[in-house]
C-alpha cells in the first residue's frame, strides 16, 4: 500500500499568476504534481521553488486528457485535481483532511467526494445562477477513476459510490470581461468539437433554440438575477457561449481554432 495518502495534481500553462495560491491552499497533502505544457512564463519554478514535482508536456491533447496524464504520475492512494485557478476553502481542507482520516481508520467503501465550486465572474462571487451551486467531482480513491477525453469541460468517471463534502472549492476565474470573451471563444470551439465528435449536429436553429433556453435558465430558473448587474451579464455569457457552440458545429472547425 502507497505511503502517501493524498496526491494534489494541477495542470498549468503560464499560470505564474495563480499557481503559488493554488498549491498553498493545500498544505495538507503529502505531495503536490504539476503537469505543465510548455508555460513561456514562471510557473515551473514558482511550483518548484514551493515543493512541487513538476513535469513537462511538449503536446497539449486536451483538457480530458492532460489531466489522465497528471493522474498518471500521482502516486496517493486518494487523490485530489484542481485547476490552478481553484483554492480550497479553510473550511473544505478541514472536511478533506477529516474525510480521509475517517476512511484509512473505519474504510466505507466511498470511491470519491464531490465538492461545491463557488466562482468569481469578473470580480464577484456568483452565488446564483448556472454557476452555483456547482457540483465537482474532483477527490477520489487513485485507481478507481479517469477523466473522459473531452478537449474541454471534461467529466471525471468514477467507478464506486460518491459522498459530498460540505466547504467550498474558491474559483478565481474570469476576472475581467476580456478573459470571459476569450475563454468563450476557446471553449465554445472545444465543446462544438467534442459534441460533433459524438455524433451531434448544429446550425442557425439550434444556436438560437439553445442559447435563448440557456439564458432562460441562467438567468429566471436558476435565480441569476438575485447577484445583480453580473447575474444579467453572466446569463447573457452563458448564452452567447451556448450559441457560438452550436453555430460552429455547422462550420468548419479545428481544435487549433
Amino acid at each position: 500500500m502507497s505511503a502517501i495518502q493524498l496526491s494534489v495534481v494541477v495542470i498549468t500553462k503560464n499560470e505564474a499568476g495563480h499557481i503559488a495560491d493554488c498549491l498553498k491552499s493545500v498544505p495538507f497533502a503529502d505531495e503536490w504534481v504539476v503537469l505543465d505544457s510548455a508555460s513561456s512564463d514562471a510557473t515551473r519554478a514558482i511550483a518548484q521553488g514551493l515543493g512541487a514535482r513538476v513535469e513537462a508536456s511538449a503536446d497539449w491533447p486536451g483538457f480530458g486528457a492532460q489531466k489522465n496524464r497528471a493522474l498518471a504520475l500521482a502516486q496517493g492512494q486518494w487523490v485530489l485535481s484542481i485547476d490552478a485557478d481553484e483554492r480550497v476553502s479553510a473550511e473544505l481542507a478541514r472536511e478533506i483532511v477529516d474525510a480521509l482520516q475517517r476512511e484509512r481508520v473505519a474504510p466505507t467503501g466511498v470511491a470519491g467526494f464531490e465538492l461545491s465550486r463557488l466562482s468569481r465572474f469578473c470580480g464577484q462571487w456568483m452565488h446564483h445562477g448556472d454557476w452555483y451551486p456547482d457540483r465537482v467531482l474532483r477527490l477520489f480513491r487513485r485507481g478507481s477513476a479517469r477523466f473522459s477525453d473531452d478537449l474541454v469541460h471534461e467529466r471525471l468517471l468514477l467507478d464506486g459510490p460518491v459522498q459530498r463534502l460540505r466547504g467550498e472549492l474558491l474559483h478565481e476565474t474570469m476576472p475581467t470581461l476580456h478573459d470571459a470573451l476569450d475563454k468563450m471563444n476557446r471553449y465554445s470551439t472545444g465543446r462544438a468539437i467534442d459534441k460533433l465528435r459524438g455524433g451531434a449536429s448544429g446550425g442557425l436553429g439550434a444556436a438560437l433554440a439553445h442559447g435563448v433556453w440557456a439564458f432562460v435558465r441562467c438567468y429566471v430558473l436558476k435565480r441569476g438575477f438575485l447577484d445583480g448587474r453580473l447575474g444579467f451579464v453572466l446569463a447573457v455569457y452563458v448564452a452567447e457561449g451556448t450559441y457560438y457552440r452550436y453555430l460552429k458545429m455547422a462550420t468548419p472547425i479545428s481544435a487549433e481554432s
